[in-house]
């Protein structure tokens, strides 16, 4: 999994599923980086969510892979929450919670990790023992990691992941987070190993 570079975002709002939010500069900088870092390995498939900045995070990555195209998934998608557009420091101070009290038409950390499951359930049967690479956005591997260490799926658990070896407490931009399965079994945990860039 992959976490996409920093946005354009000179508002300073939560951009979550809104539109046209692509890389800034340094976030075009930070895509190079991580693909340069993937640059030697077997990647077999290059998934992205539809967002725009992970998207342009991927194109860096096939760049080094010349016969892979990336595939666009729903299942890699940010977040369905009710605070887009509204300033980041409100989601500040809930200390990132976009979930608490939030209407059932928007999505819990379990609704993300199943999402997630699906997208990794049809990927272990079409590349059983290949590399596949996933861009993805911050929740969406924070909450999968949680699940995979046996953490409650809940919004003050985001802050746990400096416990597991993460340098800060949560995935940084253009790091990549690797789900290792060395079973068939469908109901596996998968080893986790970090690397920001």
């Amino acid at each position: 999994m992959v976490r996409h570079g920093e946005v354009f975002n000179p508002r300073k709002i939560l951009y979550g599923r809104l539109p046209r939010f692509a890389l800034s500069a340094e976030g075009r900088k930070q895509a190079r980086d991580v693909a340069q870092r993937l640059r030697t390995r077997p990647i077999e498939a290059v998934f992205t969510s539809p967002m725009l900045r992970t998207r342009q995070t991927a194109k860096e990555i096939v760049a080094f892979h010349k016969d892979l195209k990336p595939s666009r998934s729903k299942y890699l998608n940010e977040v369905c929450n009710p605070f887009e557009g509204r300033p980041g420091a409100e989601i500040d101070n809930r200390h990132g919670d976009v979930y608490t009290g939030a209407a059932a038409c928007f999505e819990q950390p379990a609704d993300v990790v199943q999402r997630f499951q699906r997208f990794v359930a049809r990927i272990r049967k079409r590349h059983a023992g290949q590399q596949v690479v996933a861009v993805t956005h911050g929740d969406v591997i924070t909450f999968m990691v949680l699940w995979a260490k046996g953490f409650s799926l809940t919004p003050i658990n985001k802050a746990r992941l400096q416990k597991l070896g993460y340098p800060a407490a949560y995935p940084a931009l253009a790091s990549i987070t690797t789900l290792i399965y060395r079973t068939a079994d469908p109901k596996e945990k998968p080893e986790v190993r970090y690397l920001s860039i």
